[in-house]
């Protein structure tokens, strides 16, 4: 008996000690230089559009942002340039408030932006002569010139590989009369690597990423192959077990297939990983990127847009 209470008093010496050296941890301010953050596209498929490139300032990981700092860490006065080696075209800087309200829906459907929700001035450098389209095929060069500072990145627009079918059907579980889940068949092409990315659209909403959106041929490679493919939420929905990834019976639904080349995959790949893997226990991520000077993604992606209506 007398050793029962030795050993507890002990015990709880020790968890006393460590709850008296316990000390709050506040993270160190770090005075780094601020990077120069891309994000740039060009699409070709079934709706090419031109080029588009927002940058902005990159800040410390414990800041606390302000709308002031978002409208702020739009960088200004750029110079930019992306060169198909045929043509070059010069991006004109363009901002929200320049808009006129009549075309910003235009302008956010182009984007792929919500302009209602954001609650910023936000500021997009754009070819607006429309000379230069997205190709499958060819190579864009990007070249940023902001300051004394000079960003290039390449990317080039792979071939696309279509959905062969599109189907819904009834969810796994209990029988379910209101929802459906979406499935899929790839022929996926054989004696290349592929890499696919994928966002949804239910209604007249914007199209949303899903939070796994990429995948690459590894386990399907030069086969025809079904996999499901969850509806994307918004990134502020209450999470629901019984209805995510699911889409409503009878609704309108839109998928934007894309190909994209390995650089890409590696960039949104890294940091949907580095996303889903938050918290005081989880590994550090390097988020791979293809921008040279600076932080960021130019990419290049062959789209293919399919609209149905969500029924079995």
């Amino acid at each position: 008996m007398n050793q029962f209470f030795r050993g507890s008093s002990l015990l709880f010496l020790l968890v006393f000690i460590l709850f008296s050296c316990e000390e709050e941890f506040i993270p160190p301010v770090i005075d780094a230089e601020d990077q120069i953050v891309v994000e740039g596209y060009i699409e070709a498929g079934d709706r090419p559009t031109p080029p588009y490139v927002f940058l902005t300032k990159s800040f410390p990981f414990f800041s606390k942002l302000s709308q002031e700092d978002l409208n702020n860490a739009f960088i200004r006065d750029a110079e930019i340039t992306v060169s198909d080696g045929e043509q070059t075209v010069t991006l004109t800087e363009l901002c929200l408030d320049d808009i006129p309200e009549e075309f910003r829906d235009q302008a956010a459907d182009l984007l792929g932006v919500a302009v209602d929700s954001l609650g910023f001035n936000f500021c997009v450098y754009l070819d607006l002569s429309l000379q230069m389209q997205g190709e499958e095929g060819k190579t864009y060069e990007l070249t940023v010139k902001t300051g004394d500072k000079i960003i290039t990145a390449t990317t080039t627009i792979p071939f696309a590989v279509p959905l062969d079918s599109i189907y819904f059907v009834p969810p796994p579980g209990e029988p379910n009369d209101t929802l459906a889940q979406l499935r899929i068949i790839l022929n996926d092409p054989p004696g290349v690597p592929n890499y696919y990315r994928y966002f949804t659209r239910e209604g007249d909403g914007p199209y949303l990423r899903p939070f796994a959106s990429v995948t690459d041929d590894l386990l399907f490679e030069g086969q025809r192959f079904e996999l499901p493919l969850s509806k994307a939420e918004e990134a502020d929905a209450e999470f629901d077990q019984a209805t995510f990834g699911l889409f409503r019976l009878g609704a309108d639904a839109s998928i934007k297939w894309i190909t994209l080349d390995e650089a890409q995959f590696n960039f949104w790949n890294t940091l949907e990983f580095s996303r889903a893997n938050q918290g005081p226990f989880s590994s550090y991520t390097r988020i791979q990127h293809n921008v040279e000077g600076g932080l960021g993604i130019w990419g290049g992606i062959a789209a293919r847009y399919y609209d149905l209506i969500v029924e079995y």
